[in-house]
């Protein structure tokens, strides 16, 4: 039996983000930057391996350390060579963190590594005889004379390698120079061809997408290439994938050889939904982007990146299934719950409620970008409207998560926790979700707004709650027959949410949010799933808090704009 394919696509204690998925000898390889949960900075971490089955994308394994930061001279290692000239400006006494890499099968069979150390100015080559082992350093990307071109940051490198040669792609891009940078040329995405021996220069910097000091009129005017440099080539067309100055979005452009000009064609992802179909609000609190095109199979996915824990150091990589057109183009996506699964889930189930794709504050014109800096230099700051997803120590006897229990922290009045998509296949008639808190919940289809399809409540007793707090409530439902997006809307007091299903069968209240399970059939198309919160009587601020752990239940089938009402005693 297939695993399910969700998002984030890695069990949730792991945070990879800015993943570049590559298919090697029947598997899927994700090669990633490794923040650390709850970190304070970006790619804290070494480089961590996965890898997937193509058959069965949901069934990641992970494959251990892959490179450690260590192991690059600039940080110490043994170098029978002269180092390259590099800034040090960030790293203080600190060693220079694994920005995100990239990887290609070269010429000789062998894989070849490519990061930058954050913001260093110089592209790093390390050498693996198989996808996911243990990589060693190999040299410094430079030109044979061991000088590096002053042209564009070198920054975010992608790496193509084909019958025609080896390219290079790299570049950062910001609106304010930062030190190091006040002097140099950075006019947006840069390719350099390489040598056969995958590290020597051999052609001029090219620019092939414009960032914001030349992208005035040109086709890069509105979204210039900020960062995330990403390649790939589907039938005749070459995509260059990149993050624009918006951040928050995934951009491409397409050309007939990789050498470019690439034109720019639109937006595939955004992490906040922002632009989809026309939508001018964002779905969640938005922060950078990166990743990468890649097919499995007979589909195509664009991978991307998330922010968790209201911050933006604590990344975690998603992927959503994309269609290219006949004239090779890509539209915008919305962000899913369901990315890998070739299809929506079963309602019937138990979903841990830190799948949401859609997670807001009552006031949507709020939700914005996540804290990155505290106040004159601090600690980060949560605002205390913001719902957020975090953990806390599982039970004793779980020990799924390496012994932490995710869930969603702070869903006060109004507050909305989206899950896209469900199928139902009519059997479904019940709701469970796992609440910390004292409030209510209302669980709707479609939109935030939409048809109320059960409710649940939570309250301050300590009746039927567990050693945590957290207490499971259970609710019918309406019968629907379709797929869906789910969504459950605080509707009184602030609860926690520690899961999500889509037929509930469970339920916890408290300012936070864990599990849900359900059924669905996968015949129909998909529902979405929202909850929401409504505020409590005369509680105070702190007691109206509500969280959501898990949701889970049977589940209905939905035809469009028909219900009814389960009449059976539940």
């Amino acid at each position: 039996m297939k695993a399910l394919g969700l998002n984030p696509y890695l069990p949730f204690w792991e945070t990879v983000p800015d993943g570049e998925p590559h298919v090697f000898d029947g598997r899927i390889y994700i090669f990633g930057s490794h923040d650390r949960r709850n970190g304070t900075s970006y790619c804290e971490e070494d480089y961590a391996g996965w890898s997937a089955p193509v058959g069965d994308p949901g069934a990641w394994r992970y494959e251990g350390v892959i490179y450690r930061k260590e192991q690059d001279p600039i940080n110490g290692a043994p170098y029978e060579g002269k180092l390259p000239e590099f800034d040090d400006a960030f790293s203080g006494e600190h060693l220079h963190q694994l920005y995100a890499p990239d990887v290609a099968k070269g010429p000789d069979g062998r894989y070849y590594l490519y990061y930058a150390l954050d913001f260093t100015n110089v592209i790093s080559v390390a050498v693996c005889d198989t996808p996911a082992g243990k990589y060693e350093f190999l040299d410094y990307v430079r030109k044979p004379d061991g000088t590096i071109p002053q042209i564009g940051r070198w920054f975010d490198p992608a790496i193509l390698s084909e019958e025609s040669g080896n390219y290079l792609y790299y570049g950062f891009c910001p609106p304010v120079r930062f030190p190091g940078m006040e002097q140099l040329e950075i006019p947006g995405g840069m390719m350099v061809q390489l040598a056969d021996d995958m590290h020597t220069i051999i052609s001029e910097p090219k620019c092939v997408a414009n960032g914001c000091d030349t992208a005035a009129g040109t086709c890069y005017g509105k979204h210039p290439f900020f960062e995330a440099s990403s390649i790939r080539k589907f039938g005749e067309w070459y995509y260059f994938v990149y993050s624009s100055l918006q951040g928050h979005e995934l951009c491409y452009g397409m050309a007939k050889t990789p050498e470019g000009p690439f034109v720019y064609k639109g937006v595939i992802v955004s992490n906040g939904d922002l632009g989809f179909e026309k939508n001018e609000l964002a779905v969640n609190y938005t922060g950078n982007n990166h990743g990468g095109l890649v097919q499995i199979q007979d589909k195509y996915y664009i991978f991307w990146h998330r922010q968790t824990h209201g911050t933006g150091f604590s990344r975690q990589g998603c992927a959503d299934e994309v269609q290219i057109l006949e004239d090779g183009t890509i539209p915008q996506i919305a962000i899913t719950s369901c990315g890998l699964n070739g299809g929506p889930l079963p309602a019937k189930g138990r979903y841990e409620t830190y799948i949401a794709c859609h997670l807001t504050e009552a006031d949507r014109t709020k939700v914005g970008h996540v804290v990155e800096s505290g106040p004159e230099g601090g600690a980060l700051v949560i605002p205390e409207e913001w719902p957020y997803i975090t953990e806390e120590a599982a039970d004793d006897n779980d020990t799924s998560n390496k012994g932490l229990k995710p869930y969603i922290y702070n869903l006060r009045r109004g507050a909305v926790a989206g899950f896209k998509y469900f199928i139902f296949d009519g059997s479904e008639k019940n709701i469970s979700l796992e609440l910390r808190g004292n409030g209510s919940m209302e669980v709707r289809l479609d939109t935030p707004d939409g048809a109320v399809i059960a409710s649940a409540a939570a309250d301050a007793s300590e009746e039927e709650k567990d050693a945590n707090g957290w207490k499971r409530v259970n609710t019918s439902a309406y019968r629907y027959r379709r797929s869906a997006c789910a969504l459950l809307r605080s509707h009184s007091g602030s609860t926690g949410l520690r899961g999500v299903l889509y037929p509930i069968t469970r339920s916890r209240l408290t300012g936070e949010s864990r599990n849900i399970s359900g059924q669905v059939s996968r015949r129909l198309p998909p529902a979405r799933f929202y909850s929401s919160m409504r505020n409590g009587t005369s509680a105070s601020s702190e007691e109206s808090l509500c969280s959501f752990r898990y949701f889970c239940g049977d589940i209905w089938y939905c035809e469009r704009n028909t219900r009814e009402k389960w009449s059976e005693e539940l």
